[in-house]
């Protein structure tokens, strides 16, 4: 039974984890090679392309700068989409990099939408790089991406789009190449259900192109060197060997579930959890029609008091919940069902929650 309802890390399967017991191999080696070459091609599936996916030893957030440092030209602008945590992070990211950003903000708990988008890119024509947040996992938000990448293919045809996916892709529907997305990324710890410490990112040929045009992209996330050892089946430092058998082994569970089976999963779970917390007197914190299919906002409007149930659902029945983010914490708690998740894991978890809303 799942007991970490937290959105990452996230429950990991006995065979997943076991996984990462083997004998460790030289990464240079033709045994690796073949290893992350299979991996490489399976994991395209994920994010419905064609194109290469990088495979790297750090957490998504790594992406989000490989994506300012590689895909924003000298004197050109970036464009990031804020109604989170996640997408101010990635401002903040850009800006530490010393590249221009503006933002296109909503409040929390409301959408992106692709009008504001255009009406942005209309007002300048400076823009590389348009960023967006697909699932906003502190707010329980999913911003309606292809909308959004459709509104600025039209106005700007030639910005490019990256896709922060870490709490969405492989719970959620990502078209990369129908909608047009030109970088999208994930962490293995969240819906792809990975032990932390792994990341994957698909990039177009198009943000390849403009990388070349880009003189200081970085070292460790350059993405012409990712692809120059991709196209070797390697990586240009030492892989988390580990985790690549960890995930060698989840991507074949992963497909054999199927991915609109997998879909369907976590879109059900998600109705379970909202249909639960609205007959509970609760509110939802993420606009109706937007919200997430993986991880639950539920906004706090019976003052309960949010550390003594996780200290209860630990003590009584092995289960965690996520308590709000920043400013959200105590105002908001947060139920993940994403990955290794199941529906009857969720019963147990709400008729939990249930007895201590009514012993308290």
């Amino acid at each position: 039974m799942a007991h970490l309802f937290v959105p990452g890390p996230v429950d990991v399967a006995p065979e997943v984890a076991q996984a990462q017991t083997k004998p460790m191999l030289p990464h240079r080696s033709p045994e690796f090679e073949a290893l992350f070459h299979a991996c490489e091609q399976r994991a395209r599936a994920l994010f419905f392309t064609q194109y290469r996916v990088f495979i790297s030893a750090s957490s998504g957030t790594g992406f989000q700068e490989a994506a300012v440092r590689n895909l924003v030209r000298p004197g050109r602008r970036a464009l990031v989409g804020v109604n989170g945590a996640f997408g101010k992070r990635w401002r903040e990211v850009a800006a530490t990099n010393g590249i221009p950003v503006d933002a296109v903000e909503a409040p929390w708990g409301q959408p992106l939408r692709g009008e504001a988008f255009a009406a942005a890119l209309q007002a300048r024509d400076d823009y590389d790089l348009v960023m967006v947040v697909h699932n906003e996992t502190s707010t329980g938000v999913e911003n309606p991406l292809a909308e959004i990448a459709a509104a600025v293919r039209s106005t700007r045809p030639e910005a490019l789009i990256a896709v922060d996916s870490v709490s969405g892709l492989g719970g959620a529907r990502v078209e990369m190449d129908a909608w047009g997305l030109d970088m999208v990324f994930t962490s293995g710890q969240k819906a792809l259900a990975l032990p932390p410490g792994i990341a994957l990112a698909a990039v177009s040929d198009r943000a390849l192109e403009r990388a070349r045009e880009v003189p200081h992209r970085g070292w460790y996330f350059d993405l012409l060197r990712l692809e120059k050892h991709r196209l070797k089946d390697s990586t240009p430092a030492t892989p988390a060997v580990s985790l690549i058998y960890a995930l060698d082994v989840q991507l074949d569970r992963i497909l054999a579930e199927g991915l609109e089976n997998r879909f369907a999963r976590h879109a059900a779970m998600a109705q379970k959890v909202q249909q639960w917390a609205l007959a509970r007197g609760f509110d939802l914190f993420a606009a109706e029609g937007f919200r997430s299919k993986t991880v639950t906002t539920v906004t706090n409007t019976r003052q309960i008091d949010i550390a003594a149930l996780n200290a209860y659902l630990q003590e009584h029945h092995g289960m965690r919940i996520a308590n709000g983010y920043g400013p959200l914490k105590g105002q908001t708690f947060r139920i993940a069902h994403m990955g290794e998740i199941q529906p009857a894991d969720l019963d147990a978890l709400l008729a939990a929650i249930d007895a201590f809303l009514q012993a308290a």
